[in-house]
């Protein structure tokens, strides 16, 4: 893609902007309570500390047999058994000296006992095991040795995905802190949209933004208002802005922030309220806004399809999730080299579709052929973003950045 007349002075770096978004957070939904099954995708409001150790007793990690290790003096012996001891059991009597005990994954060892030996390491002789030598504590995963009661294992700001939901059933925790979910009012802008299903007429086209935008946004966990179509026309820009903006928590449009006669929304935020931000640095993407209406956020997005999910990903992401509670909000690039050369440098930075392939024996960076703003076969075929900064030139084999769409997504 190559450099236009649009590429003048005072279009935004990408970076300044996310960084001035991030300084207008406003304050983070109130917290509220819901069932451990409810909170799937639901950011933490509040830190979750251990009740208890973890594990909360020395328990073997294998099938196998536990005893004293002395009990081998080093060498490799037999030793009869004193029982059985499966997970679940309270395995409160101590082990006799000299003995051994069958034992499996997950069970309690019986005190006395340090070790654990594998049963595939054992011979059964009659009423006992010939076992070889071992060291006190094989096997066996101690007493807190994940941590101890009273630390804390998920901070404040985090998303709750399978990982911390496994975690916080381990601690028997049933109901747990999040944040309400953030209200996002959703609209489109453009007389030539129409629903998909519905027929076309000349001149018109199916709106695929607020598709591709309503999943995002509910792929962050947010809650999503559907509120259509704007007419290209100033009062009723006015009109359903100032609606929606006493009915949820941030507003995001798509079309009519660029510099065409039509394009009506950037006027109607300034009647309301305010426009802080407009056009960036990024290809593509530039017509991206930011303001208030009536106090209530607005983010501006491009018309064109790629261009409005692209900025939604890249730009509005990271402002989204920190309204939500999120910490951490920013993606982190994946450096890999470039399988493709990238002669002319831009004015502004390139978020290129691009997928991983193999080239020449290593995993390379390859962009799709066609990169246009309302391409959206290329944005489905991608893995990813590679980004290619303002000002540079790229040569073949040269590492780029990669974001892959499945982090920005969620």
């Amino acid at each position: 893609m190559n450099a236009c007349a649009c590429d003048q002075p005072g279009l935004r770096p990408v970076d300044e902007a996310i960084a001035d978004l991030l300084a207008q957070v406003p304050t983070p939904p109130a917290a509220e309570w819901v069932a451990l099954e409810q909170a799937q995708g639901r950011t933490l409001a509040e830190p979750v500390h251990a009740l208890r150790p973890m594990p909360a007793w020395d328990n073997s990690a294998m099938d196998g047999y536990a005893l004293r290790a002395a009990d081998l003096q080093g060498a490799p012996g037999y030793l009869p058994l004193a029982g059985r001891i499966a997970a679940g059991d309270a395995a409160q009597e101590e082990l006799p000296p000299g003995h051994a005990v069958r034992i499996f994954t997950g069970a309690p060892l019986p005190p006395g006992a340090d070790s654990v030996v594998p049963q595939e390491l054992v011979r059964l002789e009659g009423e006992g095991v010939w076992l070889p030598a071992c060291t006190s504590g094989d096997h066996v995963r101690r007493r807190g040795e994940e941590f101890e009661r009273g630390t804390c294992v998920l901070p404040a700001g985090i998303c709750l995905r399978a990982p911390q939901l496994g975690l916080l059933a381990s601690l028997g925790i049933a109901e747990v802190a999040v944040h309400r979910r953030l209200r996002v009012g959703l609209l489109s802008s453009g007389n030539e949209l129409r629903e998909p299903g519905a027929p076309l007429y000349p001149g018109q086209i199916y709106d695929a933004n607020r598709y591709s935008l309503r999943a995002a946004l509910r792929g962050w966990g947010l809650e999503v208002d559907d509120c259509g179509v704007l007419e290209d026309e100033l009062s009723a820009s006015r009109d359903a802005l100032s609606l929606a903006a006493s009915e949820w928590d941030v507003l995001i449009s798509s079309g009519g922030v660029s510099v065409g006669e039509e394009d009506h929304l950037k006027q109607a935020v300034r009647e309301l309220g305010e426009l802080h931000l407009w056009r960036l640095a990024i290809q593509p993407g530039k017509p991206f806004a930011f303001g208030r209406v009536c106090g209530t956020p607005w983010i501006g997005l491009p018309g064109n399809p790629v261009a409005a999910l692209l900025t939604a990903l890249v730009v509005a992401r990271p402002f989204l999730l920190a309204a939500q509670g999120r910490s951490n909000v920013l993606p982190r690039a994946l450096p890999l080299p470039a399988g493709f050369a990238w002669p002319k440098a831009n004015a502004r930075r390139q978020y290129l579709r691009a997928r991983i392939e193999h080239q020449d024996g290593e995993l390379r960076v390859v962009p799709h052929a066609q990169q246009g703003s309302a391409m959206l076969s290329a944005m489905s075929w991608a893995e990813g973003l590679a980004v290619v900064e303002a000002g540079r030139t790229l040569g073949a084999g040269e590492l780029v950045e990669f974001l892959a769409l499945d982090t920005l997504l969620a």
